[in-house]
């Protein structure tokens, strides 16, 4: 792939070979930018996963850096107020369930309570391809709608490895302060640690990268950061 002259200074700057603790690699990122805009600074772990193991939760990160999310609530009409009140954008039954189904996705995460998701599991094609069905995995599925609120307006965000088994998610932007940025990452590595499968080999976290959007990337010593 034929990269342009900004990339290419970029790549000069620094050695595309060398693994830094985590400190140094987002402060590397840092400097690498090169674009106009506020960049989101994204992590990138490869995992080494059986046939049949996966690795998806959530995590708070203890820094926020993105807006806080519109909630929406699929719940009973007797508790679309509870809902409202904790801070949903939006909250109700068939109201939603029909607008869903005609292409409106004004909100940036679903939560439904058990008993909504007969009825929630059928817009599986509007809201599955968006990502946005809720699930029992992530804490979008429950009857403490409140709990699941507050924690999704902090930040809470899903992680999942993909069918390569790599786990790529936003961990900042390049305008934070880079040790709030390390604090994300050592945390997000906190978590895919915790969720290492039972059976899983020595060798469970193959490499650890972060970069800029527009950027290269950059290697973290994750061995290190796991002593």
């Amino acid at each position: 792939m034929k990269r342009g002259k900004n990339y290419r200074a970029a790549l000069a700057k620094y050695d595309p070979q060398q693994h830094y603790d985590v400190a140094k690699a987002c402060e590397v990122v840092k400097d690498l930018h090169y674009v106009k805009f506020d960049e989101t600074v994204e992590a990138h772990i490869a995992l080494k996963l059986g046939k049949n193991q996966t690795v998806r939760d959530t995590l708070v990160f203890p820094n926020q850096f993105r807006g806080e999310k519109k909630v929406l609530v699929f719940c009973r009409d007797e508790r679309a107020k509870e809902a409202l009140d904790a801070g949903a954008a939006y909250a109700g039954a068939q109201e939603y369930i029909d607008k869903v189904k005609g292409g409106w996705l004004d909100f940036d995460v679903a939560v439904a309570t058990p008993d909504m998701m007969k009825d929630v599991g059928r817009l599986g094609m509007v809201l599955g391809r968006k990502g946005l069905m809720p699930n029992p995995k992530t804490g979008t599925v429950t009857n403490d709608i409140v709990a699941a609120i507050g924690e999704l307006k902090k930040g809470r965000t899903e992680y999942r490895a993909d069918k390569t088994g790599i786990v790529h998610i936003a961990v900042g932007k390049v305008s934070m302060d880079a040790a709030k940025v390390a604090e994300n990452v050592t945390a997000l590595l906190g978590e895919i640690l915790r969720k290492k499968p039972a059976d899983a080999k020595a060798d469970y976290v193959r490499s650890v990268s972060v970069s800029s959007s527009m950027g290269p990337g950059v290697w973290v010593d994750f061995k290190q950061e796991d002593k």
